[in-house]
């Protein structure tokens, strides 16, 4: 039985796990297979003398006033016959042979034992990992167990599923790794390590340690979007102006940046520098797309607007999105992103959109036209603004009730109802057009026998050209030159008579 303590001690060491827990996994075993064995539900404890290393099994029972439980309990007086000192609330304990447990009842204890050994693994391994998730830990690749990578960290195995590899990596039994510590799960079907090589943090922890600015946390990893075996954006920012953030990563002639894309299998990577300013950071973070202008659609709803040349919207959404999609990630905003072409589209629809398609005829009553007016209109099957500004003047005159001057007012209106959303769009207020009367050409007034007749009145007048009737008017309504006076031809010559 001796030999008991030193498994116990042996897997203690192995597990990293308290020596008195495995005891007690042990108790716990043997009290399960003692009921299966003896078909009881007695309450039971087993006991372990450390010198010998014999295990005794006891039945437990209560001694109370009334019994309740028959199994576990005895009244005073069935207890007094057992042991003569016993009181209400005392234990007895009877020891029950343990030679008569078989195989079976030996098999379920090693059972039990193993799963609250492994219980306390899981405990133990919890604790211990639990604090230290994003932490970069040194792996060898132990085994495979289909797509996922079974990885042995020295205390304890890990776990590296499909979704936390690199799509540009494989590897073998044996080889070395660098992974970050994704979770720590103390049940479930992924309870224990989850260690991952395409989570963000794997490349943060890398530049932490390539680069010592941000080791001595002169420069500072303000965000890092990443897709596995693609492309990585990191924005970093310096805490001293005399520092380049984005330099010091890069390092000379490219060498600590290059370091980290060849441990990530020439993933690429772009260090970004970051800004308060939401606007200046989507610059930045869209880059090497060259941006024209960002417009912030809702602040609270973190939605902006990127307008990019023509040449440039390719460049700027990246392959498959990639670009625009690992952009949104880092500043945690929407984004959309439009050329110029589709911008001028846009804002042509939204003028027009202000024009209401099919506004009815009544409408214009507002801008000067009857009611009257209206109701013929619509009699004639003129419902709508846009059919009858499409109408000419003539089509217009065809309807009952309408002249000429009637259809300068309808012209009037229409105008003057589109006028408004012109304005509208201009920021000012809508003011009632002006029309212009047509010029019509009057026609000459003649002198006939001392009367002045118009033309008009005869149909058989003849028109004549505008400047020809002007000219004549002009000559036929001239004042007749007045006969010089008496009085101003003496003075003409008393005037000579004194020179």
């Amino acid at each position: 039985m001796a030999s008991i303590y030193q498994s116990i001690e042996i897997l203690s060491k192995e597990k990293g796990i308290d020596p008195q827990v495995i005891l007690d996994a042990v108790k716990d075993a043997m009290v399960v297979a003692a009921r299966k064995h003896f078909r009881t539900n007695e309450d039971m404890e087993v006991e372990f003398e450390p010198k010998s290393g014999a295990i005794r099994l006891f039945i437990i029972k209560r001694v109370v006033e009334e019994v309740a439980d028959p199994l576990n309990e005895l009244t005073l007086d069935e207890a007094r016959k057992l042991d003569s000192d016993a009181e209400v609330g005392s234990v007895l304990r009877f020891e029950r042979e343990t030679e008569g447990l078989g195989r079976i009842s030996a098999q379920t204890a090693k059972q039990v034992i193993l799963q609250k050994v492994r219980e306390a693994e899981r405990e133990t391994i919890h604790s211990e990992y639990a604090g230290r998730v994003g932490e970069l830990v040194n792996c060898v690749v132990k085994r495979m167990e289909g797509q996922d990578l079974v990885v042995d960290m020295g205390k304890t195995e890990a776990r590296i599923p499909r979704k936390e590899q690199s799509k540009l990596e494989s590897f073998s039994v044996g080889d070395r790794v660098r992974c970050v510590i994704r979770s720590v799960e103390k049940s479930g079907k992924n309870a224990g390590v989850i260690v991952s090589r395409g989570a963000p943090d794997l490349v943060a922890r890398l530049f932490e340690q390539e680069v010592p600015e941000i080791y001595d946390n002169t420069v500072v990893i303000k965000g890092c979007a990443r897709e596995a075996g693609e492309r990585t954006k990191i924005a970093v920012w310096s805490r001293d102006r005399d520092v380049d953030c984005v330099g010091a990563c890069v390092g000379m002639k490219g060498m600590r940046v290059q370091s980290i894309i060849r441990e990530l299998r020439g993933e690429k990577i772009d260090i970004i520098e970051y800004s308060e300013d939401p606007v200046t950071f989507a610059t930045h973070a869209l880059s090497p797309a060259k941006i024209t202008r960002v417009a912030i659609v809702d602040p609270n709803e973190k939605h902006m607007e990127v307008i990019v040349d023509d040449s440039q919207l390719s460049l700027a959404i990246g392959k498959k999105g990639q670009n625009v999609r690992l952009a949104a990630k880092l500043l945690g905003w929407r984004i959309d992103i439009k050329s110029e072409e589709e911008k001028r589209q846009e804002v042509e629809t939204q003028m027009a959109a202000l024009v209401v398609p099919g506004a009815p005829v009544s409408v214009l009553m507002d801008h000067g036209l009857g009611e009257k007016m209206v109701a013929k209109l619509i009699e004639a099957g003129v419902a709508t603004v846009e059919k009858l500004g499409a109408m000419t003047p003539e089509e217009l005159e065809e309807v009952p009730g309408i002249g000429p001057k009637m259809v300068e007012k309808i012209q009037a209106s229409v105008i003057a109802y589109y006028n408004q959303f012109e304005v509208a769009m201009a920021g000012g207020e809508a003011t009632e057009p002006v029309l212009q009367p047509p010029i019509e050409v009057q026609p000459a007034m003649v002198v006939q026998e001392g009367t002045v007749a118009d033309p008009r009145e005869s149909l058989e007048a003849e028109t004549l050209p505008e400047t020809q009737i002007e000219a004549e008017i002009v000559e036929e309504t001239a004042p007749e030159p007045e006969p010089a006076s008496e009085e101003s031809d003496t003075m003409k010559r008393l005037d000579k008579d004194v020179e």
